[in-house]
């Protein structure tokens, strides 16, 4: 009934506190796109400004050149602070939405993931939005309005009836924690349009997706478009705890010292995170990095859709670039032809594109418990480490190998 404790990470392998040496896919949900082992150029940071001591209180020159890396490869972002974790900054980018803009509420989406924090643990609908979890006032909800994802109708609804009084649409590009569901054509520059219409900001929750889908451009640049904030998180800290708010110049000015919306931090930048941060991110640049991932990320999700064609036609198979995952979708129709190659791709034409999750309803309809009573197990007795349950996503690194690819389709063959 407990978890694996962890022992140590070799490569794309993770040794748990058994000896038992697993094919790892939970990669720290998400941060280590080199597997357990970083490149030398990261540990050799890391060992620098670990030994130079532990932290200062005042900025560093190195934070600085990660601020300007990061404002160089992704489109929205013009100015950035750094803070310590992906909750940190969804928390801090809600404050500088309601700031910057003089409004209170937040649309965000059913089933989206944004940290544990009192704004988003929300559940319910606009008419009636309730928290979700014990702990958080239902008076701080009421300023929270959960719209399904991929809906239109339903954003173009909640800013018809609250349009002045919404600060910001908080959304992830893709639903990373509930299953991986992709957007439907035209979605998120729907959501653009209402933003602007209505004087609310667009902010892009990437602190799953960025730097793993889109490259160095993250989501927002595959998609195509541009939020007004960005959140991130994991990768950009090279698997350091660490959290960032990017965006316009005039909107990150906005907190202080230089505006009025407060954001403080010990921590903030710490020297050891973003050295190891920019030193992660300038691998990627200058190596095969997501060229390896996202090959092996694709052979993957075409290995399991044809397993799943076979062995059990009613799941469905997600994910794009370096994540995957298998959604144990009921009663989808048994017809692959001209199906989405790689992972559902919400491709209208697609004959499975009406079973295809849309909403994290549709993922929370699965099978779940299946998942994890017994298909997590299954994989993990054949040394395949997966997330626990249905809704987390997977990831390949830099380390896993094409053996690595074959062994785990054949975990996959023998469990399903």
């Amino acid at each position: 009934p407990y978890p694996p404790f962890a022992a140590r990470g070799d490569g794309a392998h993770v040794v748990d506190a058994d000896g038992n040496r697993n094919v790892d896919y939970v990669m720290g949900y998400g941060p280590l796109l080199y597997g357990h082992d970083a490149p030398e150029p990261v540990q050799a940071a890391v060992q620098k400004y670990a030994s130079d001591g532990p932290m200062y209180g005042m900025p560093t020159e190195v934070e600085v050149d990660h601020a300007e890396f990061v404002a160089r490869h992704v489109p929205s972002v013009e100015m950035i602070r750094f803070v310590n974790s992906g909750t940190e900054a969804t928390v801090s980018a809600v404050r500088l939405a309601r700031g910057y803009t003089g409004r209170d509420k937040i649309v965000v989406m059913q089933g989206g993931y944004h940290g544990a924090q009192e704004s988003t643990l929300v559940a319910g609908d606009p008419e009636n939005p309730r928290p979700s979890t014990p702990g958080i006032p239902a008076e701080f909800a009421a300023h929270t309005l959960p719209v399904p994802f991929n809906d239109p109708a339903a954003a173009e609804a909640v800013f018809e009836e609250h349009g002045d009084e919404i600060a910001a649409v908080l959304v992830e590009p893709i639903l990373a924690n509930k299953g991986i569901v992709m957007p439907i054509d035209g979605y998120h520059e729907r959501l653009r349009e209402l933003c602007d219409d209505h004087g609310s900001l667009l902010v892009f929750d990437e602190v799953i997706t960025g730097f793993r889908v889109g490259g160095l451009g993250c989501a927002q640049s595959k998609f195509g478009v541009t939020p007004d904030v960005t959140t991130f998180g994991k990768i950009v800290g090279g698997g350091f705890p660490v959290g960032a708010i990017g965006g316009r110049a005039e909107i990150v000015e906005q907190f202080t010292p230089s505006g009025d919306v407060f954001q403080s931090g010990t921590f903030s930048g710490h020297p050891v995170t973003v050295a190891a941060g920019h030193e992660y991110l300038k691998y990627a640049a200058e190596n095969d990095v997501y060229e390896h991932v996202n090959r092996l990320g694709r052979r993957l999700r075409e290995g399991i859709e044809d397993l799943v064609e076979d062995r059990a036609p009613g799941y469905t198979v997600v994910g794009t670039d370096s994540m995957f995952k298998t959604i144990f979708s009921r009663d989808a129709p048994a017809d692959f032809d001209d199906h989405c190659e790689g992972g559902c791709r919400q491709r209208e034409a697609c004959p499975r594109y009406d079973a295809c999750p849309k909403t994290g309803a549709d993922v929370a309809a699965a099978e779940d418990d299946r998942w994890e009573r017994i298909f997590w197990q299954e994989m993990k007795e054949q040394g395949v480490l997966l997330t626990a349950n249905q809704f987390e996503s997977q990831f390949v690194s830099y380390a896993h190998t094409d053996e690595d690819v074959e062994e785990t389709l054949e975990a996959y063959k023998a469990a399903l």
